[in-house]
């Protein structure tokens, strides 16, 4: 456009020429005039580079090239030097995230605290007492032996009043708390807890290391911000074992479940979007749009700790369709070889109707009871012999003599003979006696009922002649999960029946979800594992594990895995992802961090429930039947009725949980009165323990946590902010001596 005069000079260039000339812009050449430009060379200066990565709790453990410029951290860049892991796996790299890559700022933060800081109060209450006692013992007692003065510092918490003061003070401080407590109360008033070793492995060992050697106690950190998924070690017996996050791109299905992959997983997350290219489909669990949703093929809403009734019609329907009415060979041979499916349980009366048992005892047959820690192992239906055969395998067979039956081979350990399990009774040989029929009572916790179902069972002559009635987990499951299969009782009429528990239309009441929606989930799930032999996968992790029911739906989905072969399978299995890291060196490493090489027992406390009970967290909730829905004869002789604060006390008196303090006396006077009574030895201490124990003479500290000799004194906390992310019963304050 020309300007108003009619000149071109602002306007487009003349023909020919190169553009639009504006005359405000001008290129500085001469050197003088460019000395900004060294601000921004300098900001990328360095003198070296060091590999590193950040130990934080995200388990990524991603290598870092930290560039170094006068022995500050300048900034960083991603390495690119990973191996590849096999061929068909996408690369590891870009491996690292954005916190990873700002990391150094956290570094030079002004808000990072770099000197010890302690209450005001606390402070002048110390400077008078040292002025008071030449002993720094002494003057610790001075100050908590008072209630007057102990409460000034205690009462200022929460106000802010910190101070900065010197290592020297706190340290002196520190050690006259540790030396006063241990004389006065015992050592197992002393605390600590910190976040996991793989953090630093180095940094938590030095300080757990202090504790167990002064006799104190370690606070465990999976359970107590709900990392740890509680239903590993109850269906498999370990702690976490899950696979390589490379393994994801194996997967054919992939079900996400209360993991955001895309925030805690970041340095993973694109082999699910590599996998997605691949071919593989992907379901997002979620009550939000959250960030993983994006990668999903179908977004299922499900509501908000309602997994488990999603999961729960799932198996109903591979249960019907892919082990009864197809009876798919992949899936009913991986459940022989690989599930607890074919065991026998037992069928017991109570108050005149028939229940679930135990698993039947190995020991209580005849052929077995010679054998070595025989009421640990346990039975299967052998097909060929018509009879009952006793698998290697059991935690009998992990602690016996003679090593090398802990294992799943299919043979009796006893003879080597082979063993063919019978799923379920009613598949019985050509020849064999047909199953009779017993309705047994199962609970529907849903409805608060009970229900009759019938169950195929074999009767069995037990070594005193007794005559006991078995079915097999499998066939308990099937009616559990309500898969009619001719059988009389409460069973469903079909997919529509919504009053019989886990139903597709039972599911909606729960999951807010369509019945058809998880009838079309399920035959996805079925198919995929039946055409690719076990290749679905089920990522999860603590937007599940902070349900309080997280267990159980974690179990409900292990179940859809394990029923279709997926379990030990590379694209297959439960990715539980929090929490999930192992420390290399485990075994060295404990012995370092719990003083292994100076003491053989390690004081370890379960942090819930020391806090549950010292925090007095207890005095606030009501019996757990006044929250759940629990049937009457499922109460009876079980830990479902009472209170928990009535089960805690019963876990420690019968040696199911440790707890501390231990007793009321200080341990270290226990060991003096025993041994001026006569005890000579260790044993003879612990004899004399026992005997007040049962005498009643002598209490556990649980049993009267409010008493100020069961109080904890001192807790020491590092690597961690418990009040930020574990504000879990921090209101101890009345009978902490001290925090550190």
């Amino acid at each position: 456009m020309a300007s108003k005069n009619g000149s071109a000079k602002d306007g487009p260039a003349a023909a020919g020429s190169s553009g639009p000339q504006i005359a405000w812009i001008k290129d500085e050449v001469g050197a003088r005039a460019r000395g900004w430009e060294e601000f921004y060379r300098n900001r990328w200066q360095y003198d070296k580079v060091v590999r590193s990565t950040h130990g934080v709790n995200c388990t990524g453990g991603c290598t870092w090239q930290i560039h170094v410029k006068d022995g500050i951290v300048t900034w960083e860049m991603q390495g690119l030097d990973y191996p590849k892991l096999e061929a068909g796996i996408p690369p590891y790299e870009p491996r690292g995230c954005q916190r990873g890559i700002s990391f150094s700022w956290y570094l030079y933060s002004p808000l990072r605290v770099k000197y010890p800081y302690a209450r005001g109060a606390l402070l002048d209450l110390w400077k008078q007492a040292r002025a008071e006692c030449a002993d720094p013992v002494e003057a610790w007692a001075w100050m908590v032996g008072d209630p007057e003065r102990r409460a000034r510092w205690q009462r200022a918490r929460g106000k802010g009043g910190f101070r900065r003061t010197n290592w020297d003070t706190v340290l002196e401080m520190m050690a006259a708390a540790n030396i006063h407590t241990i004389k006065a109360h015992g050592p197992d008033r002393i605390a600590g807890f910190s976040p996991i070793p793989a953090m630093s492995m180095l940094s938590y060992a030095s300080g757990a290391r202090m504790l167990q050697l002064m006799g104190g106690i370690s606070l465990s950190f999976y359970d107590w911000y709900c990392d740890l998924p509680s239903a590993s070690p109850e269906v498999w017996g370990e702690q976490t074992d899950v696979n390589e996050s490379a393994d994801w791109y194996h997967a054919k299905l992939v079900a996400v479940m209360g993991s955001n992959l895309n925030m805690t997983r970041t340095p993973d997350v694109h082999f699910v979007a590599e996998a997605r290219h691949n071919g593989t489909k992907m379901y997002v669990f979620a009550p939000d749009f959250n960030q993983v949703a994006k990668y999903a093929d179908t977004w299922i809403n499900v509501n908000a700790g309602q997994d488990g009734a999603w999961w729960m019609a799932v198996n109903h329907i591979l249960l019907k369709e892919y082990h009864h009415d197809r009876k798919v060979p992949y899936f009913l041979d991986y459940a022989k070889r690989y599930t607890d499916g074919p065991l026998l349980v037992e069928v017991v009366e109570q108050n005149g109707v028939k229940r679930p048992g135990q698993l039947l005892r190995a020991g209580r047959l005849e052929r077995y009871a010679a054998s070595e820690n025989a009421a640990w192992k346990f039975l299967t239906w052998d097909r060929a012999s018509d009879a009952p055969k006793m698998p290697g395998g059991s935690v009998g067979h992990r602690w016996e003599t003679p090593k090398g039956a802990w294992n799943l081979k299919l043979e009796d350990p006893e003879d080597h003979s082979p063993i063919d399990p019978v799923l379920t009774f009613l598949d019985t040989a050509p020849g064999a006696a047909p199953a009779a029929t017993e309705l047994v009572e199962l609970d529907d916790f849903g409805a608060g009922r009970t229900l009759a179902r019938g169950v195929p069972v074999r009767r069995l002559r037990l070594a005193d002649g007794a005559e006991v009635t078995v079915t097999t987990v499998y066939d308990l499951l099937m009616a559990q999960y309500g898969v009619p299969r001719g059988l009389p009782g409460a069973y469903p009429a079909d997919y529509d029946d919504a009053d019989a528990p886990y139903t597709p239309a039972w599911s909606e009441r729960y999951t807010g979800r369509g019945r058809d929606d998880v009838i079309q989930f399920a035959r996805e799930w079925g198919r995929t594992a039946e055409h690719t032999q076990g290749k679905c996968l089920i990522i999860i992790g603590a937007g599940i594990n902070h349900w309080y029911h997280a267990n159980l739906m974690y179990r409900a989905g292990i179940h859809a895995l394990l029923f279709c072969g997926c379990v030990g399978v590379n694209g297959g299995g439960l990715a539980h992802y929090v929490g999930q890291e192992k420390l290399a060196p485990g075994e060295s490493w404990g012995a370092i961090a719990f003083a292994k090489d100076w003491i053989p027992a390690s004081r370890l406390q379960n942090a819930p429930s020391w806090h549950y009970v010292h925090t007095d967290q207890w005095r606030y909730e009501k019996e757990f039947t006044d929250y759940h829905t629990v049937p009457q004869n499922a109460r009876e002789g079980t830990i479902a009725g009472g209170h928990t604060m009535d089960i805690q006390v019963q876990a420690v008196r019968n040696g199911w949980l440790p707890f501390y303090p231990q007793f009321p006396e200080n341990p270290i006077d226990m060991v003096r009165a025993a041994r001026a009574a006569g005890a000579s030895d260790d044993a003879a201490v612990v004899r004399s323990v026992v005997e007040r124990l049962k005498g009643r003479d002598l209490k556990f500290s649980v049993e009267d946590p409010d008493a100020p000799e069961n109080w904890p004194r001192v807790w020491y906390i590092w690597r961690g902010n418990a009040l930020m992310s574990s504000a879990k019963g921090l209101w101890m304050d009345r009978w902490k001596d001290t925090v550190h």
